[in-house]
């Protein structure tokens, strides 16, 4: 490395981007597992190297004299599945298992519902080591299948195709249902958004679960109704629900039926959010902003401020007063402190005056590296209309 550039190593950072890059020795492949030295020649740690992307080393581990072999990567399997049994509760059987670098396995995430797991592999070095993975989910957790959901942007600049199918065991192509915290949800894992059920917002649907007593809910780009179903259940007087996806909508009246909620109190609505929120003439106790990733680049980034700023400034119209507003993003490019922004900027042309509540993240199963914070792709507030 350049000298020093070892400094975000150091401070816990678990990438190392082509610029810090004085040299190499060898030829490695896009993939292989290399040593990182400082200026110095002191070794840093081990990890995936590619050379076609800006980011150019992952941190595996700084035991830079450790067999990174099936051992490994088996330990690593073992030692998540220990953290969520420690974190998720009885009445739950949907969560993450392997969360990327905040399980030290950079380009991996593994959902497990049920019995089925989802696979995601976004990176050169892990679709090296995918069999390992696999022989080590399998050992494990013995599932009845697994299936790989492996596309998008960030594949194709490690040089991979996307790679989608059964890769383990029967090829059960229906839903699968879960359980969460007790509530029952049918999560499409082969045609649905992410790896099928945003298991992310789990912790934020319990809170807001808990908020929604006699009140009035309207959950926006409510996808298939997890957020509905929670308020619906905690005693909520009447929820809508919106989303301009017909299937999405069929499957969010389905789960408030499968929860023996009523659709008459709790209507699902198909609309799009944005007009729908210009033409509202009601108010409402309890507003959720839960709209898809607006930013997929950092390109988009002033384009998706607008779009959250308009939705947050309608929400807030619409908001009763002493009403609550969970707003959230899942943008990787939207920062947090630019998310906190945009929200106040709306709150001045909105003319109302907020109380900052809480804040919300991925839930605990979803862990960070310390010293890692692109990896807070979700960032949410709770705010109070005064």
């Amino acid at each position: 490395m350049k000298n020093g550039r070892e400094a975000s190593l150091l401070r816990g950072h678990p990438w190392l981007f082509s610029g810090a890059i004085a040299g190499m020795k060898g030829q490695p492949s896009d993939g292989d597992i290399v040593l990182a030295k400082d200026s110095r020649g002191q070794p840093l740690a081990l990890g995936f190297f590619n050379g076609r992307t800006d980011i150019s080393f992952r941190v595996l581990t700084r035991d830079c004299n450790q067999a990174v072999d099936a051992a490994f990567w088996n330990e690593r399997v073992q030692a998540a599945l220990e953290l969520r049994r420690r974190l998720v509760n009885a009445k739950t059987n949907a969560y993450r298992l392997m969360n990327a670098e905040g399980d030290g396995c950079p380009g991996l995430i593994v959902d497990v519902y049920d019995d089925t797991q989802v696979i995601s592999v976004t990176t050169a070095g892990m679709e090296k080591q995918k069999q390992n993975i696999l022989d080590a989910l399998i050992a494990h957790l013995k599932p009845a299948r697994i299936y790989e959901q492996s596309a998008g942007r960030s594949r194709g600049l490690e040089g991979l195709q996307d790679s989608r199918g059964f890769i383990y065991g029967d090829d059960q192509r229906g839903a699968v249902r879960i359980m969460e915290n007790g509530y029952s949800f049918d999560v499409d894992f082969i045609g649905g958004q992410k790896t099928g059920f945003f298991l992310d917002q789990r912790g934020s649907r319990e809170k807001l679960g808990a908020l929604s007593r006699d009140r009035t809910v309207l959950n926006c780009f409510c996808y298939t109704g997890a957020f509905s179903v929670y308020a619906a259940a905690g005693g909520a007087k009447k929820v809508f629900s919106l989303d301009i996806s017909k299937s999405a909508c069929a499957a969010a009246s389905e789960h408030l039926r499968l929860n023996g909620l009523s659709m008459v109190d709790h209507p699902v609505i198909e609309t799009d959010v944005f007009q729908y929120l210009r033409d509202l003439r009601e108010h409402f106790d309890l507003i959720v902003l839960d709209p898809p990733a607006f930013a997929k680049t950092k390109r988009d980034v002033p384009k998706a401020s607008r779009g959250y700023k308009e939705i947050n400034l309608q929400a807030m119209k619409h908001l009763a007063r002493g009403g609550m507003l969970a707003t959230f993003s899942c943008s990787n490019f939207i920062e947090e402190d630019l998310f906190y922004k945009i929200v106040q900027g709306a709150a001045r042309d909105a003319q109302s005056d907020l109380q900052l509540l809480d804040r919300f993240s991925a839930g605990p199963d979803h862990p960070l590296a310390l010293g890692h914070p692109e990896g807070r792709y979700l960032k949410g507030l709770l705010v109070r209309k005064l």
